[in-house]
Order: structure tokens, then sequence, then C-alpha cells
């Protein structure tokens, strides 16, 4: 095993926080029950949050619905005009919001600026094109000329939002932009974690002109507040585990409003024979370690092409090795901490057991409380074999396994074979042979010779998963017009969809059969 020569822990400046005033914004009762947040990078208290209760959910759809009909009244460019100002504000004041998420996620503080850029890019996505997305639009009517026929937009109304801690900024106001573009209120419920990250995102927006009651913010543990939220909801969004996803789709099913669920992932980096070694190692030390692996698209699978496998393999670990790993707001710094004890508990067990039962650990695999509480070195196995939980289980942390493999037949099999399907990366010169394997990954992104920015960067375009890693997607068109009920008014002109003038109804039937015969015929669509 290769060590990691990390610096040693320094001493941390902690940058004042407006916790006080932002933990006013949750939705609670007269005397709230209270929950003390920690800092991941040294263990000490960041704040005091109230919490709510079922009623207190209650009451904030109540507010939000208030407020959502006045809100969907607007224009949608004079929505959107909200968000242009925000995706400024956010740009203006990026080293406030750096410091809450770092503090709260124990992130390094590049990985926490990749969260300011997407909301940025998402911001001025939908504020650019969400009058385009949700325009009126004429459709094929069921008689040519005679039947108008209209393609109209409305918003679902109050949209329940369950959000993660691992991009606290991304995938909170990030899944919610779209949402009130479209004219929906939100009532949220942020993991309490990472809650003053969201508060901090509603505050700057209602700066911006967002109407006061129309984003509400809810905290609570996830199987009492989290339910209300999704049971109070008109459609649901939830970020996190497989297994908890499933839950809310069932109920979410029972009370037929949709939902969209990104859950989990057990990531594919495909490097081929003919890869720029250099550039693919590179990139994968971003993809597999970014925000410490606790990335929903990281890499923790990867195939090497066996003719350069081992050159590939010592380029990667050289880079591993060079990593500086410690607490701190800087941007000297390429890897923070785990979140949560729950998060190393996870990670050690899939390293220790795969260990145990014959896994190589070719870098990393132990855990560094020299530098904090719950820092786990990045860490890259061979030798996995299928039986070892790291292999098909989500690790969620700095774990990456290697293998080799010699035909792209093989490769592809091999990469599909996950019950997953969120993200996968091909790496090679020829680009035009990338993108067609990429067609043939069982994945809702692929990126060609990057590790998963790209797509996911990509707002104009949309992101999701296929199979366990979830339904529906956020970006692009469909990132929108899922937080809207679709509406036709059609319009009949002159005649009736009947039979006119006396004819009987043998006659109009075969009158249709002709007409539809000709229609097919001049290629009427």
């Amino acid at each position: 095993m290769t060590d990691i020569a990390a610096p040693a822990a320094a001493s941390i400046v902690v940058p004042h926080l407006p916790a006080e005033r932002l933990a006013r914004r949750v939705v609670t009762g007269a005397v709230p029950t209270k929950v003390t947040t920690r800092s991941p990078f040294d263990g000490s208290p960041i704040a005091e949050l109230p919490e709510s209760t079922p009623e207190d959910v209650t009451s904030a759809f109540a507010r939000a619905r208030l407020a959502q009909t006045a809100w969907a009244k607007r224009s949608v460019r004079e929505r959107a005009a909200v968000f242009l100002r925000f995706h400024d504000r956010v740009l203006e004041r990026q080293a406030e919001i750096l410091d809450i998420v770092q503090t709260e996620a124990g992130k390094a503080r590049k990985h926490a600026f990749e969260e300011v850029l997407d909301v940025a890019l998402c911001s001025r996505h939908y504020g650019r094109r969400a009058a385009g997305y949700l325009r009126e639009r004429r459709r094929a009517g069921a008689l040519p000329v005679l039947t108008k026929a209209v393609e109209v937009r409305h918003p679902k109304g109050v949209v329940g939002l369950v959000s993660p801690w691992n991009y606290p900024l991304a995938l909170s106001i990030g899944d919610a932009i779209p949402a009130f573009v479209a004219g929906n209120a939100v009532v949220m419920k942020p993991d309490t974690q990472t809650a003053l990250t969201a508060l901090w995102a509603q505050d700057v927006l209602i700066d911006c002109g967002l109407p006061e009651d129309l984003w509400q913010i809810v905290l609570g543990d996830g199987p009492v507040i989290g339910t209300a939220v999704v049971e109070g909801a008109d459609y649901v969004g939830f970020t996190g585990s497989t297994r908890t996803g499933r839950e809310v789709a069932r109920r979410a099913a029972e009370r037929l409003v949709g939902a969209s669920l990104e859950l989990g992932g057990k990531n594919a980096m495909i490097v081929l024979a003919d890869a720029d070694l250099d550039r693919a190692a590179e990139g994968a030390v971003r993809a597999c370690f970014s925000s410490a692996g606790q990335l929903c698209v990281s890499i923790e699978r990867m195939y090497v092409h066996q003719d350069v496998h081992d050159a590939f393999v010592d380029r990667f670990l050289g880079r591993i090795q060079a990593m500086r790993l410690a607490p701190g707001y800087g941007w000297d710094t390429d890897m923070g901490s785990l979140v949560s004890r729950r998060q190393l508990d996870a990670v050690t067990r899939h390293v220790d057991e795969a260990r145990e039962a014959g896994a190589t650990v070719l870098v990393g695999g132990r855990a560094r409380p020299d530098l904090g509480p719950l820092f786990y070195e990045p860490t890259v196995l061979a030798d996995v074999t299928p039986e070892m939980a790291v292999c098909a289980e989500e690790t969620f942390g700095p774990v990456v396994s290697v293998y080799r493999y010699t035909e792209e037949e093989e490769v592809l099999t091999r990469a599909n074979e996950s019950a997953y399907g969120l993200n996968a990366s091909v790496w090679t010169r020829d680009t035009r042979h990338g993108e067609a394997l990429a067609r043939r990954l069982r994945a809702g992104t692929v990126n060609v010779n990057e590790g998963y920015a790209a797509a996911y960067g990509s707002a104009g375009a949309p992101m999701g998963g296929m199979g366990d890693s979830g339904l529906g997607r956020r970006h692009g068109a469909e990132g929108i017009m899922k937080f809207t009920e679709a509406q036709t008014v059609a319009t009949q002109r002159l005649l009736p969809i009947a039979a006119p003038f006396g004819m009987t109804d043998e006659q109009w039937a075969r009158s249709l059969t002709l007409s539809l015969r000709i229609m097919k015929t001049l290629r009427v669509r």
C-alpha cells in the first residue's frame, strides 16, 4: 500500500455565520425543539436549529398555497427575472455561501464552488429559456383547418422537495429554481446538517424579489417531516438513497401525484487503450474524489484496458499521493472531510471487508483522525470480486475499485451489470468512437473525456438516472416541464365532429376513412 502525504491539521479559523438570523426562517411553532449541528472539520458546534412538527408542515403548505396563487398570475418573464437577479447576487456573494457550505458539509472550497457554478448556470438557463419552454404551442387538430388545438402549461401548485446534505446548495435551490419559474410554490425539507445553506439561498432570493411565503423551509426527522412534505405536495422531488426513494415513490403514487427521484449510483469509468493517460488520470482524481466521493455521479468503478492498465494506474496513484487533505477554508486543499460518522463508518466497512476478503489497497485505505474526526484517505482498490460489498453497493465516499479488461464488448457488459444507471465516463482520443460507446451504456448521463462535470454542467440537457438510480430528470426542458400540468384547449370551427348535413353515421364513417387515407398519402401530420 502507498501512503498519502497529507499535510498536518492546522488550526481552523471558522468564519462568522448568520446562523441565528437564518434559523428564524424555519417554519416552527412558538417553542420548538432545537438540534445542534456540528462541523465535520472538527466537531465544533455550528448552530442551534429549530425542528418543525407535522402541524408546522401543514401550516407551511397553507401559506405556500396562498402565495402561489398570486405568483402564478405573473408572467413567466417576470418570474424569471427574479432568478436572473439571483444569478448575479450568488456570484457577488459567493464567499459567504462557500463558507457556509464548507462549514456544514466539510468539503474543500473548490468543491463547494462547483455548487455556486451549478446554481448560477441553472438560474441563467431558466431565466433566459423558461418563457420558450412554457409558451403556448399550436398542435395538430383532429380535423385540419376545422380544429384548432393549443397546448397550455399550468403550474402544479405547491412542490414538495426533500434535499440532501451532500450538495446542499445545488440540490436545494438548484432544484427549486425551475419549480418557481414555472409558477409553483415550494415547501422544502433540507437535511438539518446543511440547512443553513438552503436558508441563506432563501434569504438572498427574497432580496431578489421572491415573495416571502412562496418558499417554505421545514426541518426535522426524515420519516416524520419528510413524509409530511411528501403527503402534502402536488408534486414531489427527492434526492437521496434508493431505499428511501422507493418509499417516496410509493407514497406519491398512492396520492396520484408525480415524483422525480435522483437516487444512488455505482458509476463506471472506462479507459480505452488509446486514451490520453495523463489527462485520464487527472480527470479520474476529480471524478472519484470531488467532495470526498460524496457525490451521486462520482466514479466508483474503473475499467482500464489491459494494454494501458499499469501505466494508467501509476499515473493515477501518483496524483493521489500528491493530494492535499486538510480542514479549512483556503483554496489550497484537494479534498475535505466526510460529513458524518455514519458516512465514515460505511466507507470504513466497505474497505475493511474488501481487504479482509482479499482485495488489495493500492493507496489510502484508512481514516485520518489526525486531520479531523471524519477524514478518510482517497482509496484505490484492486482485486475486488463480486461477493465484496464494495463491488456493487454504493460506497458514497472516496473509494474506487480498478479492474482490467481486454475487449470492448466485455467492458460494456460489465459496466452495464449494475442495478444503478446514473452516470458513466469514457476516455479515448477518438471522441466519435467514445460517443458511440457512450450510447450503449445504461446511464442517464455519459461523459466522454470527463468524469461528470460536462454532462452535469450542461444546464440545457437532462440529467438523471435509469434503473435503481431514479425517475425523471433535472435540467433542460424536462427539468421545468415536470413541474407543470399540460392542458389542451381545442376549438372546433364551422363543422362539428359528427355526421353533418343529414349524413348517416355509416356515410360519415366512410367519409372519414377516405379522408384519413388521403391525408396519409399527402403526408399530412
